[in-house]
């Protein structure tokens, strides 16, 4: 089969496990998408199963802007192949959390240029783009296990200077990482408090949050500890 023949026959699985529930759950969950034909995550992940890792396809994929076909190519672009070009192009194309928190999660932080795009993309004015920046560092968090202590360390200007953002989806971003990197050991732990306890203070109502909830988590953990 061709490339545009493999498009078809995935949008057409898509449109085929499409349910008024789940198209109803797009909404229900804050996420806007002018296509979308309403997919469970499951079926998307059972469908990529189903398809393998192909980087040609998740290209063609991307470029039909349908909601459920781009949330695929997380699943089925292969991270080896992923450039900084693509990186780029498709963050400014991302138009809701979704999209970009799954983007971030499942694909691109196992791309060799992951570090790279959180600095890149964490003063950007664009919202999603913004927020992808600490959506990805925050599944560096959770996810490299390689990556040193210094390497978090040196993006907390950069997470001070983005606390400072209102808008919704750039707030819980910087949210996110904060306390994604305060849970990775004790000594990044105890760097976060010292951050988190300084937005608290922050006259501003963005970082004043951001700081006062990360404090509540690590408070929580601490308290599960023992």
């Amino acid at each position: 089969m061709s490339v545009n023949e493999d498009v078809q026959s995935a949008l057409d699985w898509l449109k085929e496990h499409s349910t008024p529930n789940d198209y109803a759950n797009l909404a229900r969950f804050g996420i806007t998408a002018d296509k979308a034909f309403g997919v469970s995550m499951a079926n998307i992940q059972k469908l990529a199963k189903i398809i393998g890792r192909d980087h040609t396809l998740a290209a063609a994929l991307w470029k039909t802007e349908w909601y459920e076909a781009r949330m695929l190519t997380s699943f089925v672009d292969d991270p080896t192949k992923v450039t900084v070009a693509q990186m780029d192009k498709w963050c400014r194309d991302f138009d809701n959390w979704g999209i970009c928190d799954t983007l971030c999660f499942k694909l691109f932080d196992q791309t060799p240029h992951a570090w790279g795009r959180v600095a890149a993309w964490g003063d950007k004015p664009e919202e999603f783009v913004k927020r992808a920046s600490f959506a990805l560092l925050a599944s560096l968090a959770l996810h490299d296990k390689t990556a040193t202590d210094s390497q978090f360390l040196e993006n907390f200007p950069l997470i001070e200077r983005a606390a400072v953002d209102d808008r919704n989806f750039v707030k819980k971003g910087v949210n996110w990482a904060l306390r994604s990197i305060g849970r990775r050991n004790a000594v990044l732990n105890a760097a976060s408090i010292v951050l988190s306890k300084r937005l608290a203070a922050s006259k501003e109502a963005a970082p004043r949050w951001i700081g006062k909830d990360a404090l509540r988590e690590f408070a929580k953990v601490a308290a599960r500890k023992g």
